[in-house]
């Protein structure tokens, strides 16, 4: 995967550039050619001749150096390698990244790139937790830029927690994954996952158990698969998957403003735990207690159904339309009656009555019900599920037919 490719190294300021040597030989080893970038601060921890050395190419530091740009030399590296790599990556090149700021090479380069981006972050532990930093990285994930790392650990301050950058080891590895060309390269893919929050009034809402682990495990797996992933996600207690498309909602009805805006795609998987109804008469204020003993009067209306939405598109409906349906009984008759009436290609079944622990547990046991039928899967660990599932869908896309039946034997 890493074999032939080209990588531009970007060599942020901080004690953890030094590690950027051993990347950079680790990369080399692996077969990859290697571009080094190296910022100002960068250039006060490892010195340009040696970057350049164990690269075995040009070093480039300087956006004006007029030789370069009188051919528009910035456009030219930032297009031609295969990924960009920033490692470190400090809080002042996320920063600048996350605001779309170009005022160095390095910044320039990550601006004028059409190419993925993968980011080491490295900073003091209280850089990393400062709001600031969490917003800028939000912002970076939700742009689809890669991340590996930080780690916790002793810092060079004296301080611990995360923030030290990934080992060499680590970043290899997740170069290699972006360099992956999956059978899915090239397909756009949306998932949705978590619950929706729907405001009774600006404090209260109703909600669901659902965790959004299952959705983010599946958007994960699908994007290391190659795909193009847009992940549209309520208010999960998991943090999203790194190397997606990130889309931020707390309503079904913004849930389904995002995925018409996401459109179109190859496949559409709904694994958000929707909810069904929502408050009509939602107060604009907070409600209080009147003393008389009695509750307020809550109107419901009906949300709209995401799922059916898309599975009866008459133009621009995705090839395979993948459906969730949680059950406390009678999980496979419910299910398969649900596909039928939404009409969407494949409905992913699970029973999250009391006792099995699936809705925000670790695990999970489907049944997995196409036109041909249903399908049993063993109790997995929802990373396993997330795994098979996409390999399924990969495989249905690959097919030169439209129809999206499961195949039939069983999971290996």
């Amino acid at each position: 995967m890493i074999a032939g490719k080209r990588v531009l190294l970007i060599v942020g300021g901080g004690i953890a550039a030094y590690k950027a040597l051993e990347l950079t030989r680790l990369l080399k080893k692996a077969g990859a050619s290697v571009v080094p970038v190296l910022t100002r601060a960068g250039a006060e921890f490892v010195t340009p001749l040696t970057l350049s050395a164990l690269a075995g190419e040009k070093l480039y530091s300087e956006l004006f150096d007029l030789t370069d740009e009188a051919e528009m030399g910035h456009i030219e590296l930032s297009r031609a390698a295969d990924l960009l790599v920033v490692a470190p990556a400090t809080a002042d090149l996320m920063a600048k990244m996350a605001t779309g700021q170009a005022d160095d090479l390095a910044s320039t380069l990550l601006l004028a790139t059409d190419k993925r981006v993968l980011i080491a972050p490295a900073m003091n532990v209280r850089m990393w937790d400062h709001p600031a930093t969490q917003r800028n990285l939000a912002t970076l994930k939700g742009d689809g830029i890669l991340t590996v790392g930080p780690n916790p650990g002793e810092m060079a301050c004296g301080e611990f927690g995360p923030g030290r950058m990934a080992e060499p080891a680590e970043i290899l590895a997740a170069i290699g994954a972006a360099l992956s060309d999956g059978p899915l390269k090239g397909r756009h893919v949306v998932v949705t996952s978590g619950p929706t929050h729907e405001p009774i009034d600006p404090v209260r809402y109703i909600a669901n158990r659902s965790s959004g682990a299952q959705g983010t495990a599946l958007a994960r797996a699908l994007a290391g698969l190659g795909a193009d992933v847009t992940f549209v996600t309520g208010p999960a207690t998991v943090p999203p998957p790194q190397g997606v498309r990130v889309v931020k909602v707390e309503t079904a009805r913004e849930m389904l403003s995002a995925v018409e805006a996401a459109l179109p795609a190859e496949a559409a998987i709904f694994a958000a735990a929707v909810a069904d109804w929502r408050v009509a008469n939602a107060a604009d204020r907070k409600m209080k207690k009147d003393g008389s003993g009695g509750a307020p009067a809550l109107e419901f209306a009906e949300n709209p159904d995401i799922l059916a939405t898309v599975s009866q598109l008459k133009t621009g409906r995705p090839a395979l339309v993948v459906g969730f349906a949680a059950e406390t009984n009678d999980v496979a008759a419910n299910a398969t009656a649900k596909r039928a009436r939404k009409g969407c290609d494949w409905i992913v079944a699970n029973d999250v009555s009391a006792g099995t622990g699936i809705m925000g547990g670790a695990e999970n046991a489907i049944t997995l019900i196409g036109p041909d039928g249903a399908e049993d899967w063993p109790r997995l660990t929802k990373d396993e599920v997330a795994r098979r599932l996409a390999a399924r869908i990969a495989d249905q896309l690959a097919l030169p037919t439209t129809s999206a039946t499961p195949a039939t034997e069983s999971p290996e």
